[in-house]
């Protein structure tokens, strides 16, 4: 849409094909080709009138002038306030007093305007639209990225409003921690996720995030959940393990990506829902059914992000959105009926039920201290949240970790050696469950080459590429970087980690020794440079 600086400046454009330098016509057959069609002053001369034409650099790429031929010709826009001369005594403008006070009526609600709303925001620069990213939908992140280097902070237009995005530290900061209450989910964004994530942890903010966030802190402090998340993550890797070796003593192929997944998904879901979905023995058809739809629904949650028309899809039920609704079909019939199945149990022998140790099990008896604090769709909400937070995320790193460490045999090597050493001192190898039991929080905080290389991966890799901030009022960035209410902002993980100002010239090499100090000390980086984890400003009173 055109501003009012637009209108005025195409305005004064035509008003200018009217008259040249001395005021006459500009018939191609009364002037020189030669002849200056707009002249700049510096001061002003009797029977002069200024009219000074402000143009935003990003809101008009070019502005057209008419040539002595009669032909058009584009010229490039200009960068400052400029002034046109027109002489009042013999240009037509003088006959024709109607078009005079249209032209002075419009210079001073341009300049009334400029008066009321002061000096104009400095915005980021327009590096593209939504469609630009639709055509790089393949190949996103390394698409961001090539932005980024020329911009660190830039916008892409949409037609509702500005997707902002910044891949400089101190801005990260100021949205997660300094500013974080101007920073949240936002209605769009719950809109694109609600049929998938509902009300669940990553898609609210307010009371709704302050309540899950304190029941999730607590729950997950507690030593019993501790240990038996860490028991379920043992026996999954075993079996995952045991299925690697068969396959190499076969001579078989494996897709690891696809074993990490159903692995993840197996343990999550065990923690949260404390029961057991056998995606790696794919021995349930139930199971895998729904591990299917899960994958289909969170790729057609992040397509929405960038395509305008699907809620009109959703709305007539075709393309993608249809597939989207059978995909979340099955997730709720399966997850309710896990639900129902848990209520059962602690109906008949809720003393019992009080020793279980998985997350829905615990929700449960918290509802019964207070029954009106969360429905079955609540519940279904906030354990899916965590399912595809602990599911897509450890399953993305692992495998690029295993990706990065077959193109590199030193760094394998260095790994290995630390993991013997640390567990059974190095002298011999084990099996799988001897290693398994060997795997004590003690003997993990002996492994800072191990730390440094997980990390190095979530650095290049990291699981959420880019994570977008709804704005909910106007603001400034510490960049200097204005932002609109309801602007979509975004930081960048995975440009940031490819950034040579944050980490040097070798900042896409893959080098865990830039995470260690001299004596092999693993050394951690600032959150707003390193953001593969969200920071967020947790305070008591903001859980109280």
């Amino acid at each position: 849409s055109f501003s009012f600086q637009t209108f005025l400046l195409y305005y004064l454009c035509s008003l200018s094909s009217l008259v040249n330098s001395n005021g006459t016509s500009t018939n191609p057959s009364q002037r020189s080709a030669s002849s200056p069609r707009v002249l700049k002053t510096r001061r002003r001369t009797p029977g002069t009138i200024l009219l000074p034409v402000h143009v935003h650099r990003t809101r008009i790429q070019a502005f057209i002038l008419h040539n002595p031929h009669g032909t058009r010709q584009h010229a490039r826009r200009p960068r400052a306030v400029t002034q046109r001369r027109f002489t009042a005594m013999d240009s037509p403008l003088s006959q024709q007093p109607t078009l005079l006070a249209l032209s002075l009526l419009l210079l001073a609600l341009y300049l009334a305007r400029r008066a009321l709303l002061g000096k104009r925001r400095n915005y980021p620069p327009v590096a593209g639209t939504m469609l630009h990213q639709l055509f790089n939908f393949g190949r996103l992140a390394e698409y961001q990225t090539e932005l980024s280097q020329r911009y660190r902070t830039f916008r892409m237009l949409t037609p509702t409003c500005n997707y902002v995005y910044t891949v400089e530290p101190a801005n990260v900061e100021y949205i997660l921690r300094t500013n974080f209450a101007n920073y949240g989910k936002g209605t769009m964004t719950h809109d694109v996720l609600e049929d998938l994530l509902g009300d669940g942890i990553f898609n609210v903010d307010g009371a709704m995030w302050r309540h899950q966030r304190k029941v999730a802190s607590f729950e997950f402090s507690t030593r019993v959940l501790r240990e038996y998340s860490s028991g379920v993550f043992r026996d999954t890797a075993a079996e995952l393990a045991g299925i690697v070796a068969a396959a190499a003593a076969a001579g078989e192929r494996v897709d690891m990506h696809d074993l990490f997944m159903r692995s993840t998904l197996d343990s999550i879901f065990t923690i949260g829902f404390g029961a057991s979905l056998g995606g790696l023995s794919q021995s349930s058809q139930e199971s895998a059914a729904f591990a299917r739809a899960f994958d289909d629904a969170n790729e057609q949650v992040l397509y929405r992000f960038f395509d305008p028309l699907w809620k009109a899809k959703r709305l007539l039920n075709v393309s993608s959105e249809a597939a989207m609704k059978r995909s979340v079909r099955t997730i709720n019939e399966f997850v309710y009926a896990v639900i129902d199945k848990k209520i059962e149990q602690m109906g008949r022998d809720e003393h019992e039920f009080a020793k279980k140790e998985d997350i829905l099990s615990r929700f449960l008896l918290e509802r019964e201290k207070d029954p009106g604090c969360f429905d079955n769709k609540y519940l279904r909400d906030i354990i899916l949240n965590f399912v595809i937070a602990g599911r897509d995320t450890s399953a993305g790193t692992l495998s690029w970790f295993l990706y990065v460490l077959c193109g590199n045999q030193r760094i394998q090597d260095k790994i290995a050696r630390e993991v013997r050493e640390a567990t059974t001192g190095g002298d011999r190898d084990v099996g799988v469950h001897e290693l398994t039991a060997c795997l004590t929080e003690e003997a993990i905080n002996n492994m800072p080459y191990l730390h440094a290389a997980l990390t190095e991966t979530l650095r290049l890799y990291p699981a959420v590429p880019i994570d977008v901030k709804y704005c909910f009022s106007d603001d400034t960035l510490p960049d200097g970087h204005a932002v609109r209410k309801g602007d979509m902002v975004n930081y960048q993980p995975y440009p940031m980690g490819r950034m040579k100002f944050l980490w040097g010239d070798d900042a896409e090499e893959f080098r865990p020794e830039r995470w260690l100090d001299g004596d092999g000390v693993f050394v951690p980086e600032s959150p707003y440079k390193f953001t593969a984890f969200q920071v967020r400003r947790i305070t008591k009173s903001s859980l109280d």
